[in-house]
C-alpha cells in the first residue's frame, strides 16, 4: 500500500486521525484500519495508479468546481464558497435563484466582488476561493442557485435554508415541564393484542397515560422490518427507516374485518382462538407465530378490500390511491421488495434480505425485479395495503393524543442506519458502503467496543444526492410524531466505522457535513411541527456539544450516568433542554442494577474483557449505590427500604427515583414502564445477539390492569406535582 495517498485520501474522505476514548486518552487509528474503511468506500487500496487517481479526482471535485453541491444557512441570508481559476477571474457570474414557491429571482455579480478566503496552486492551475454572498432574503425552504461564469458551464447548487433553530411546542415555550411513560412497543401485554404489542394496544396506552397528566409517550422505532423473516426483530435494524413495521397492524381495528365474511369465519374457528391464547401468554414474543396468523388474516382481508373498494370506487379505495400516490416510486419498491422477499425465500429458499436473492434480483432497477411487478401486481399491491394500514393506525394514535390534550402525544425514535440487506439499501444501494459497518468505540457500557451490522452511509454519496435522502428520512419519520429522537445523534458529526470482518475496537471515526444536516433536521423539524432529542450518550465530540443548545436539539440525560465530582447530578444541576429518564432500553433495569443482576448476566455471557474490569464495574457500582442513596437523602426522598445499598430493591426506591428526575430542571422526563412494574430482565443486552433473547421479552402485566391500579395512579400524580 502507498503510506502517502492512503493517508491523504483518508484526509479528503473525511476520515479522522485519532481521537480521545471515554478516558481522555489519545487513539491514533491504524493505516490498516484508514486503508480499509477507504476500501469500503469503493477505493482500490492496492493499486497505486488507481488511488492517484481517485485522490486527482476528489482533489478536482474539491478544488476546480465552480459550484458547491449544497450550501446551508439557519435564517434568511446565505453565503458559500466558489471556486475561481485565474482564468476565470475579474469574469462575471450571471445566478438565478428558483424558490421552492414557485418564484424566481435574477442577478449578476463579479468574482472581483467577493471576498477572497484561499488562493493557492491546485495541480497545475491557480485557484483563488471566493465567498458569494446571495444579496437576497430566502424564505425556510429547498431553493435551486444556477450559475453561469463567463459564459461558460452553467452549474446548479442546492440552497436549504432553515429557521435558526428546531421546534418546540406551545407548552414548552410558556416554561411547562413535561413527563411521559417510555416504551418497547411490541412488550405491551392486553387481552386484545395477538401476542405482540400493537396500535390498537397503543391506543390504550393513550387514554390512560393522558388520563394521568402524561405529556408523551416514548416508542422504540417502528420502522419496517422484514415480513419474510420476522424473527429479525430488532428495531434499530430496520428493512428500512422509510416505512412502517406492519405487525405493529391491530386486526381488530381494520374497517374491513367488520364485513369480511371470510376472515371472520376463519378467526371464529377453535385452532384460531387456541392460537392467539397461547400467543398472549409466552413470556417472549413468538414473532413467527404473530406474522403467521397476523398475515392470514390481513390477506383475507386484502381481498376483501379489492373486491368491495377498488373494485367499486369507493371513497375508502381513493384514500388508499391517495395515500399510494402520495409515497410514490419509494413505496412502490418498498412494497416490490417485500413481496420479492417474500416469493423468493419460498419459491428459492433463499433467506430473508436481498444479499440472498439470485443475483438478477439484487438490482432495484434490473430486469428481474420489474418484470416480477409486472407478473404479480396484486402481490406488490398487498404490501401497499399494509403499509396504508399501519399508516392510518399509527396517524389515529397521535390524532387521539392531540384531541386528548396531550402537548408532544407521541415520541418516536428514528434508527441511526438500516439491516445490509433490506429495502432501504436494495433502493438506495449507492448511499451506502456496505464493506464495513457502524457502530461504537470502547466505554463503560460496552468495554469490547460495539459492531452494529448496519453499513454506514458514505458521506460523500449524501452530498452528491444534496442532501435529499436525508430529507425524506427525517421527514417520513416526524410525520408521525410530535417529538423525534435521534438514535446516537452524534451520527450527524462522525461515525464509528468498522471494516468488514475487523473487531470494533478497530474502527475509526469518518466525519459528516454536521451543520448542513442540521440546518435539514432544523427546516423539518419547524415543518412538522416535531422536536428533536439527540441521544448524546458515549463519546460526544465537542462539535456536536456546542451544536446541541445551538440548534435546539435536546440532550438525553440518564440519570445512572449523571456524575459530577464523584456524586449524583443534583436535580438543579441536570441541563433544562434535555429528556431525562432513569435507565434507557440499552440498560439494566432498575431492578436489575440496584441488586447487580446486570452484572452476573454479563458475566454469563461473557461481556467482560477481563476480571480486574468485572471487579472495576463491581466496586463502582457498591459506590454508586451508596451515591443514589444520599443524593435522595439530600432531596428527602430516601424511603424506608431500602435504606443501605445491601438491601433489596423496592418500588419504594424505583418511585423516589423517578421523582428525584420529577423535580429536575429538564423540560421532558420518561419513565421506563419495566421499572414501574419493578422487572429484571433487559428488553436488549447491547454486544449480544444469539447469546441473549433480545427484543422479545414482553412485560409482566396487562395494560388493562396496570391501569386499574391505584398505586401507579398515586405515583403518576406525585409526578405530575414534581413537575409543576
Amino acid at each position: 500500500m502507498d503510506t502517502g495517498l492512503i493517508e491523504k485520501l483518508a484526509q479528503l474522505r473525511g476520515i479522522a486521525d485519532a481521537y480521545h476514548d471515554y478516558r481522555g486518552q489519545l487513539q491514533h487509528f491504524s493505516l490498516e484500519t484508514k486503508a480499509g474503511i477507504l476500501s469500503a468506500m469503493g477505493c482500490a487500496v492496492d493499486d497505486a495508479k488507481q488511488l492517484a487517481a481517485s485522490l486527482e479526482q476528489l482533489q478536482a471535485l474539491r478544488w476546480r468546481k465552480f459550484l458547491p453541491a449544497v450550501a446551508t444557512a439557519r435564517g434568511p441570508r446565505i453565503s458559500f464558497d466558489i471556486n475561481v481559476t485565474a482564468r476565470d477571474f475579474g469574469g462575471s457570474i450571471v445566478w438565478r435563484v428558483h424558490l421552492e414557491n414557485g418564484s424566481r429571482a435574477d442577478g449578476v455579480t463579479s468574482t472581483a466582488d467577493c471576498p477572497e478566503v484561499w488562493r493557492g496552486e491546485v495541480g497545475d492551475s491557480w485557484i483563488t476561493r471566493r465567498r458569494f454572498e446571495l444579496k437576497l432574503d430566502l424564505p425556510p425552504g429547498y431553493h435551486e442557485f444556477d450559475a453561469q461564469l463567463s459564459g461558460g458551464i452553467a452549474e446548479r447548487c442546492s440552497l436549504i435554508v432553515s429557521p435558526p433553530s428546531c421546534y418546540e411546542p406551545a407548552a414548552i415555550l410558556s416554561g411547562r415541564r413535561l413527563w411521559g411513560v417510555a416504551v418497547q412497543l411490541y412488550t405491551l401485554r392486553s387481552r386484545s393484542n395477538w401476542g405482540m404489542g400493537d396500535f390498537l394496544d397503543l391506543q390504550m396506552l393513550i387514554r390512560w397515560m393522558a388520563s394521568c397528566g402524561a405529556g408523551f409517550i416514548g416508542l422504540n422505532p417502528l420502522h419496517a422490518l422484514a415480513p419474510a423473516e420476522p424473527e429479525r426483530s430488532s428495531p434499530y435494524s430496520a428493512s428500512s427507516r422509510h416505512f412502517l413495521n406492519v405487525l405493529y397492524i391491530a386486526i381488530p381495528l381494520i374497517p374491513e374485518l367488520e364485513l369480511c365474511l371470510a376472515a371472520r369465519r376463519r378467526l371464529a374457528e377453535p385452532d384460531v382462538a387456541r392460537r392467539l391464547a397461547q400467543l398472549r401468554t409466552q413470556e417472549h414474543v413468538d414473532y413467527r407465530g404473530v406474522a403467521d396468523l397476523k398475515f392470514e388474516i390481513l390477506a383475507l382481508l386484502f381481498q376483501d378490500f379489492r373486491d368491495q373498494h377498488l373494485a367499486r370506487d369507493s371513497e375508502r379505495a381513493r384514500s388508499f390511491l391517495r395515500f399510494v400516490a402520495e409515497r410514490g416510486a419509494p413505496l412502490q419498491l418498498h412494497a416490490r421488495f417485500d413481496a420479492l422477499d417474500r416469493y423468493l425465500r419460498t419459491t428459492e429458499g433463499c433467506a430473508s434480505g436481498w444479499l440472498s436473492w439470485p443475483q438478477e434480483y439484487r438490482d432495484v432497477n434490473g430486469i428481474a425485479a420489474a418484470h416480477y411487478a409486472l407478473v404479480h401486481p396484486a402481490e406488490v399491491e398487498f404490501y401497499t395495503y399494509l403499509q396504508w394500514l399501519a399508516h392510518e393506525q399509527l396517524s389515529s394514535a397521535q390524532a387521539l393524543t392531540r384531541e386528548l390534550g396531550m402537548p408532544i402525544g407521541l415520541y418516536g425514535d428514528y434508527a441511526v442506519g438500516a439491516n445490509p440487506s433490506g429495502s432501504e439499501t436494495w433502493a438506495d444501494r449507492a448511499s451506502y458502503a456496505l464493506g464495513a459497518e457502524i457502530g461504537a468505540p470502547p466505554d463503560p457500557l460496552a468495554l469490547r467496543g460495539q459492531g452494529w451490522g448496519i453499513p454506514p452511509q458514505d458521506p460523500a454519496a449524501m452530498q452528491e444526492q444534496r442532501l435529499r435522502g436525508f430529507m425524506q428520512l427525517i421527514r417520513d419519520n416526524m410525520r408521525y410524531y410530535g417529538a423525534l429522537r435521534l438514535d446516537h445523534v452524534m451520527s450527524l458529526c462522525r461515525l464509528w466505522w468498522v471494516p468488514g470482518g475487523r473487531s470494533p475496537s478497530d474502527g475509526a471515526y469518518v466525519h459528516y457535513p454536521l451543520y448542513d444536516l442540521l440546518t435539514v433536521l432544523s427546516l423539518e423539524s419547524a415543518r412538522s411541527s416535531c422536536l428533536v432529542v439527540g441521544e448524546d450518550l458515549g463519546v460526544v465530540p465537542e462539535e456536536m456539544r456546542l451544536a446541541m443548545p445551538e440548534l435546539g436539539l435536546y440532550h438525553y440525560k440518564v440519570l445512572l450516568f449523571e456524575k459530577i465530582d464523584g456524586r449524583f447530578r443534583r436535580p438543579d444541576e441536570f441541563t433544562k433542554r434535555a429528556l431525562a429518564t432513569a435507565t434507557t432500553h440499552d440498560m439494566p433495569t432498575l431492578r436489575s442494577y440496584w441488586e447487580g443482576r446486570d452484572i452476573e448476566l454479563r458475566r454469563v455471557l461473557n461481556l467482560y474483557p477481563s476480571a480486574e474490569i468485572e471487579k472495576d464495574v463491581l466496586r463502582e457500582r457498591d459506590h454508586d449505590r451508596e451515591m443514589l442513596l444520599s443524593a435522595l437523602r439530600e432531596q428527602g426522598l430516601s424511603p424506608v427500604h431500602p435504606n443501605a445499598p445491601s438491601e433489596p430493591f423496592t418500588a419504594a426506591l424505583a418511585h423516589a427515583l423517578h421523582l428525584y428526575l420529577a423535580r429536575s430542571f429538564t423540560t421532558l422526563v420518561a419513565v421506563q414502564i419495566e421499572d414501574l412494574l419493578g422487572m429484571t430482565d433487559p428488553v436488549n443486552v447491547p454486544g449480544t445477539y444469539l447469546e441473549y433473547p433480545n427484543w422479545q421479552r414482553k412485560l409482566n402485566a396487562d395494560i388493562e390492569d396496570m391501569a386499574q391500579r391505584l398505586d401507579f395512579a398515586a405515583q403518576f400524580a406525585e409526578i405530575q406535582t414534581a413537575r409543576g
